[in-house]
């Protein structure tokens, strides 16, 4: 199962109460008073790692709550803290804050797509190890040994313990990866990220195949590396959320260039600079910002004769781009393909 949007609850623990408590010893029967202080409560903590990919450990079981602390003890002993709970999201998730009290609400506006559900960014989390504190948990009370003074000898007050935090949030993973694949479905977008990778994703003759993002690894000499994002192939309309079109297309807002892959040769009747300027508009329409990344052309299928004169209209048409010519399913063209990612992703890496 692959999760890459879940709504979860998070509740905090609950700060220990202070202690009432008076010592009573047999050679000291007032011997005043000694209720020690509440513990803290636990925090709920998100930490970014490499260990997991996807959020479907939140679909399982989307309550993430800490303990409560232990209310204070006799002879002034604070009680005990509750320890915090540490959950574990790839890197590359956006955690929102939603509007609502409870997982139920959010769960059944989201359903109904409500314009009320508001979601307020608080978190971005990036880099390996980063953590934060999704819910902070509350502060233990003042035990009575707390008040006690010259004028006030046995004091019965004591402070409760302050309330953790709690709230509805969603989380949205978008895969990081420098380079990301665009195109309609048969494109060849899988074949080629298994020929210049080791990932190895579903490929098939019929569209759709691809129903997941998929990120693999590019190796170069030297121990460098360029990572690349699969996405599901877009239709028309994909802006619009047409074919799931916003699930696929955030998976790429993080990548840093776009690979527009076409069928050159114009199989199932279609036409590769129509295809172009569709997926283009595409973009452009869902996110300005994604529009201006830097792009190029992957011409696929030119091992078909009717490839070559569709490649030249390509060019013809986009003379200002790059177009590179390639076979992904017999490997003609990929080598060079492979190169030019590589010193287009260090010249972005050094700039």
């Amino acid at each position: 199962m692959f999760v890459d949007q879940i709504r979860v609850h998070a509740r905090a623990g609950n700060g220990g109460q202070g202690s009432v408590h008076f010592f009573r010893g047999k050679n000291n029967p007032k011997g005043g008073p000694d209720g020690g202080d509440g513990g803290d409560g636990g925090s709920v903590i998100l930490e970014c790692t490499t260990n997991v990919d996807n959020l479907k450990t939140f679909f399982y079981d989307p309550k993430l709550f800490a303990e409560d602390g232990r209310p204070g003890e006799r002879c002034q002993c604070t009680g005990k803290s509750s320890q915090d709970r540490v959950f574990r999201v790839p890197p590359g998730t956006i955690v929102y804050r939603c509007n609502v009290e409870t997982l139920a609400e959010a769960n059944e506006m989201y359903k109904v797509s409500d314009p009320e559900l508001e979601l307020e960014i608080v978190a971005d989390m990036r880099e390996v190890g980063e953590r934060f504190v999704l819910a902070q948990g509350g502060k233990g009370g003042k035990g009575n040994y707390r008040y006690k003074t010259s004028v006030n000898q046995a004091p019965e007050q004591f402070q409760p313990g302050t309330p953790g935090d709690e709230g509805v949030f969603m989380f949205e993973m978008r895969m990081i990866a420098d380079i990301g694949l665009v195109g309609f479905p048969n494109a060849g977008k899988s074949t080629l990220v298994s020929q210049v990778s080791a990932a190895r994703p579903k490929i098939a003759s019929y569209p759709f195949t691809t129903l997941q993002p998929m990120i693999g690894v590019i190796e170069y000499p030297g121990f460098e590396r360029a990572t690349i994002a699969d996405i599901p192939g877009l239709i028309e309309g994909a802006h619009q959320n047409v074919g799931l079109g916003h699930e696929f297309l955030r998976h790429i807002m993080r990548c840093h260039i776009l690979l527009f892959v076409v069928d050159a040769a114009g199989t199932e009747d279609r036409d590769p600079i129509e295809d172009l300027q569709k997926l283009r508009t595409e973009v452009k329409l869902y996110s300005e910002e994604l529009a201006q990344r830097e792009w190029m052309i992957v011409a696929n299928k030119v091992d078909l004769e009717e490839a070559a004169e569709k490649i030249e209209q390509i060019r013809q048409r986009f003379p200002k781009k790059e177009v590179m010519a390639i076979s992904a399913s017999t490997g003609e063209g990929v080598e060079a393909l492979k190169e030019r990612l590589g010193s287009m992703v260090a010249r972005r890496i050094g700039s």
